[in-house]
């Protein structure tokens, strides 16, 4: 995994994830998994340490220093709040019915000890609520940390040259032998009694993202196939299939794990969108993954899906080039641009269908983005031949066809039918005087994108197969087939 830069904290946008109706506890967090790490003060009753203290600084962590950026204490609901506008923080379950403002906090750790002290003494935070991060997989490391933002107050330059300088790091066992860029990959912190060392950079995402459907899910009725090697889920919608960076707890294959009292966890194979439903493979063993991914790299997977678009689309192959930037939106061409990706897809089959009717898209909580007839919509067949992220809705959305309830991608096709030419990379772009005038038009057109999708959006992987067809599977009816309610 990447290392995230220290500048993130200044630059994250507010997640929101929609919930809705009750939420049915499935289970809670066990606090076994640290108790042998404290223990009791009877006189006060509050949780104190059995190992030292030791010292741990942050270079965006104190609630003074975070309170100042517009992202907290405004966007911060709770019933009960303590100092700078923070919530009180208790457990991480039960999960909230909607995603609060993100907060990351960026550590460097000055003297060696047990992890979760140091994160509770530097960020004021109860022993239990970091064990429950650490268990949620919102904690990761690095030997050394990256280098400060240019917003770093001297304080904070002067604790990083400290911990890093070459005098201390080539002293680091640890490190001997190592690439700077090794040693500043971050790994995930499993383990609330793990030992860190001086120096090693911490990253704490105190507000991961959440993921409510789970606990609304009847997850035994949406396994298709169990074999000896795989799982087949239908993967509902407002689920992530194997968890984010900030919360492996609250995904497909955890909760699939559970609902069929599987000893050994069950492992991710491919991806689909949160707001995507429908066929997944989810591996039983690391060699099976193994074995999947390397079908996926030979194209002896296929791929088929319905969408739900706004507007008609043509049988036949749609080509475009996806911008190689890891950001959404995700940018496409309909010429060729150096550098870019190919995205092929091939609309097999197009019918006129009811726009599903406001009940029940209240119960699966999809979004109205505007669109101005909606009559009718249109389901399409379609046979995924490059698998790139957002690859549907991106192209669906470039053809003036967005899916139903893509709040991200159907507002910039709203723009480009208002304002032709909008899109740099439409086939009405415009021509452009200079580079900077291009510059200034691909930016207006991203902000022409909304946010990600709540919960759901028109599209299923309806079928998966592989090796010719000796393995088929398909997905149960999608949401908008519902009856009216």
């Amino acid at each position: 995994m990447a290392s995230m830069s220290f500048s993130s904290i200044f630059t994250n946008n507010c997640r929101n994830l929609g919930g809705g109706g009750p939420i049915s506890l499935l289970r809670t967090l066990a606090s076994t998994h640290v108790s042998s790490c404290f223990k009791k003060n009877h006189s006060n009753n509050v949780v104190v340490y059995l190992c030292s203290n030791k010292r741990a600084f942050a270079f965006q962590s104190s609630k003074q220093q975070v309170v100042t950026h517009s992202h907290t204490a405004a966007a911060v609901t709770a019933t009960a709040s303590s100092v700078n506008g923070y919530p009180e923080y208790h457990r991480l379950l039960p999960c909230p019915a909607q995603n609060g403002p993100p907060r990351i906090e960026h550590l460097v750790v000055s003297e060696e000890g047990p992890v979760l002290e140091y994160i509770c003494k530097a960020l004021d935070l109860p022993a239990l609520f970091v064990a429950d991060l650490i268990h949620f997989g919102a904690v990761h490391c690095a030997l050394v940390c990256p280098k400060p933002p240019s917003t770093a107050t001297p304080e904070q330059i002067r604790i990083f040259k400290e911990v890093t300088a070459p005098s201390v790091v080539k002293k680091r066992a640890s490190v001997k032998g190592k690439t700077i860029r090794e040693a500043q990959k971050t790994f995930r912190i499993t383990r609330v009694d793990q030992f860190v060392e001086a120096g090693t950079y911490l990253r704490v995402h105190v507000h991961p993202k959440r993921f409510p459907r789970c606990y609304e899910i009847d997850w035994k009725s949406r396994i298709i196939a169990v074999t000896e090697s795989y799982v087949i889920l239908d993967k509902p919608a407002g689920t992530s299939v194997g968890g984010t960076s900030d919360n492996i707890e609250e995904s497909c294959a955890t909760f699939a794990t559970r609902a069929l009292e599987l000893t050994d966890p069950l492992y991710t194979t491919h991806q689909i969108d949160n707001c995507t439903e429908g066929c997944v493979v989810l591996a039983r063993t690391k060699e099976y993954c193994s074995v999947f991914h390397g079908k996926i790299r030979e194209k002896k997977v296929k791929k088929l899906y319905l969408a739900l678009a706004a507007s008609p689309l043509p049988v036949g192959l749609i080509t475009h080039y996806m911008r190689p930037v890891n950001i959404a939106p995700r940018l496409v061409s309909e010429d060729f641009v150096k550098g870019w990706q190919l995205c092929q897809l091939e609309v097999l089959e197009c019918k006129e269908v009811l726009w599903p009717d406001s009940s029940v898209e209240e119960i699966y909580r999809v979004e109205d983005c505007g669109w101005p007839s909606k009559d009718y919509a249109y389901e399409c067949k379609i046979n995924l031949l490059t698998g790139r992220t957002h690859q549907i809705r991106a192209q669906l959305a470039a053809c003036g066809a967005p899916i139903v309830g893509d709040s991200m991608y159907m507002p910039a096709a709203i723009a480009e039918m208002s304002s032709p030419g909008l899109n740099p990379y439409g086939n009405r772009k415009k021509q452009y005087a200079t580079e900077d005038d291009k510059e200034m038009a691909i930016t207006e057109w991203i902000s022409q994108h909304g946010k990600e999708p709540s919960v759901a959006v028109g599209l299923q992987a309806c079928q998966i197969s592989w090796d010719d067809g000796e393995h088929f599977y398909e997905a149960g009816s999608p949401w908008w087939r519902c009856k009216k309610v």
